[in-house]
């Protein structure tokens, strides 16, 4: 990739999907194409380039396409039409939990997210105290995680994902981890990878958290990019847009 090159680029994405009444239906439609499905375009149309090192909030109401999105930047789902390209390690402050082995230690999962992730014993070796101190799990560390509290599962899926230096790190609505003195510890910890040079996706519904992290804000609406640039600007929009009467 060369200096130049966008770290993230969407190039005239759309992203449909069948809408099914049950799972029923949903497993039928594996083997017989259902007749006049109900379809729902989640993106439509998108285009957009994040640069190495920006820090770019994703705004928008519940169904703007914002999942959509981030989902595609993480591998989870793919475009229906256009093309996704997204260059170097990826994590993601989405589900916490998720990929956990709950008869295993918290440290032993710290090895198996690693492992997920792609990386290498001897690198995990030198991250493992640090996410250990950074969780504030104490002796639990080594206790299996279905012992854990739902808070302290989420705080260590946090502390894995926050200190694996990614090169792009997406964050979905993940501040709401432990009380504020943790979450104002886990600001401060995504500040200071912002500042390093990590790219840097916060999706929310908070305005205000977003002005705190971004200078740079997207904003969908309907599947579409309605504004892109200054999150000052993004801002005034999407009031304004949440403030006009829908028409009957």
């Amino acid at each position: 990739m060369s200096d130049n090159a966008p770290i993230i680029s969407f190039k005239n994405v759309s992203k449909e999907y069948t809408l099914y009444k049950n799972e029923k239906e949903r497993f039928r439609a594996l083997f017989i194409r259902p007749k006049n499905a109900k379809k729902h375009l989640a993106l439509n149309g998108v285009d957009l380039q994040i640069n190495k090192g920006e820090s770019v909030g994703i705004i928008g109401d519940n169904g703007a396409g914002k999942s959509t999105l981030l989902k595609m930047i993480t591998g989870v789902t793919f475009p229906s039409v256009g093309d996704v390209s997204v260059q170097g390690k990826v994590a993601a402050l989405l589900e916490l939990t998720a990929g956990f082995s709950l008869e295993m230690s918290g440290r032993e999962n710290i090895y198996l997210k690693g492992y997920i992730l792609g990386l290498k014993d001897d690198y995990i070796k030198t991250i493992e105290e640090d996410i250990i101190d950074f969780a504030e799990l104490g002796d639990y560390i080594d206790q299996p995680v279905r012992t854990y509290s739902s808070g302290m599962k989420m705080r260590l899926g946090f502390a894995i994902n926050v200190n694996i230096e990614p090169d792009i790190l997406v964050i979905d609505e993940a501040l709401s981890v432990g009380d504020a003195t943790f979450k104002r510890k886990c600001k401060n910890k995504i500040a200071e990878i912002i500042q390093k040079g990590t790219t840097v996706l916060f999706v929310s519904h908070s305005i205000d958290s977003v002005k705190e992290m971004c200078p740079r804000a997207v904003y969908l609406k309907k599947g579409q990019v309605v504004f892109d640039g200054d999150v000052e600007e993004a801002a005034k929009i999407y009031k304004e847009n949440k403030n006009t009467p829908k028409k009957k």
